[in-house]
């Protein structure tokens, strides 16, 4: 059940009502696929996604609080984001209780990255995947604020990234944001300016410089890191199946605009 109510988070803020039912849709095949791949019993699967489901909502509680207080605009999306995503009241009450816990100033972070690190030991890409969607969360608004940076920068350290992967990422993740959601870059047979081949470059994560066999494999390692059935290979919960599916459409719009630059 936790897997389809964090599909639904996903396909909402990926677009709305109908990925909202499509992201319960793969929460559901996903749950199956996971306890089938990792062959965990129920319990341990659900203690898998509820780790996930937990950890998410207190950081992005605690996130929000970054600037010291939550304001009412805040406020009023979170409860949007709730009710479109059709959680059941039990389920909303607990999340706004989440939300709640990590925007207290007792709130502490080590100890709930600790046990998230501890569930999801048998999957370390899901560490990752974590960190991408609460960057992805915090430029939501279109802006990523400083305190709330210093507060991702403290997450991605206490998951074991290092400073200059995190700043990679983060450059990454601001590039590919570029390429989503309409299809201005893809099917045109007009040449890219050159803002959109730079940030192409950026979201693949090479130099304008890389040869054509570098920009083929860093490409081929982000679909590859990406992959969907790859990630339920690896026992992902599904809002990162939802994520990583978003994610690589971005890398490929990149990548098309790379190819365009240099035909």
């Amino acid at each position: 059940m936790i897997g389809k109510i964090i599909g639904g988070l996903l396909g909402f803020a990926a677009g709305g009502p109908l990925l909202a039912i499509i992201g319960v849709v793969i929460g559901h095949l996903f749950d199956r696929a996971l306890k089938r791949t990792l062959n965990v019993s129920p319990e341990e699967l659900q203690a898998i996604q509820t780790s996930f489901f937990n950890t998410l909502f207190m950081l992005l509680g605690h996130i929000a609080k970054a600037d010291g207080r939550i304001t009412e605009t805040e406020i009023k999306l979170t409860e949007s984001l709730m009710e479109k995503m059709g959680l059941s009241a039990d389920h909303k009450r607990e999340a706004i209780r989440l939300f709640k816990v990590g925007a207290e100033p007792i709130f502490n972070m080590d100890n709930v990255l600790r046990d998230f690190k501890f569930h999801s030991s048998r999957s370390p890409n899901l560490i990752q995947m974590l960190l991408v969607y609460l960057i992805n969360l915090a430029m939501a608004d279109g802006e990523l604020h400083e305190k709330e940076e210093q507060i991702l920068r403290q997450v991605a350290e206490k998951l074991g990234f290092s400073s200059f992967i995190f700043e990679q990422l983060l450059r990454m993740i601001r590039a590919q944001n570029t390429f989503g959601g309409d299809d201005r870059f893809s099917g045109t047979q007009q040449p890219p300016r050159a803002d959109e081949v730079a940030l192409a470059y950026e979201a693949l994560g090479i130099s304008p410089t890389a040869s054509d066999a570098e920009v083929k494999k860093a490409y081929r390692k982000l679909m590859s890191q990406y992959h969907p059935d790859k990630l339920i290979g690896q026992g992902m919960p599904e809002d990162m199946i939802k994520e990583a599916t978003e994610r690589s459409q971005e890398i490929q719009k990149a990548y098309d605009v790379v190819k365009k630059s240099r035909a």
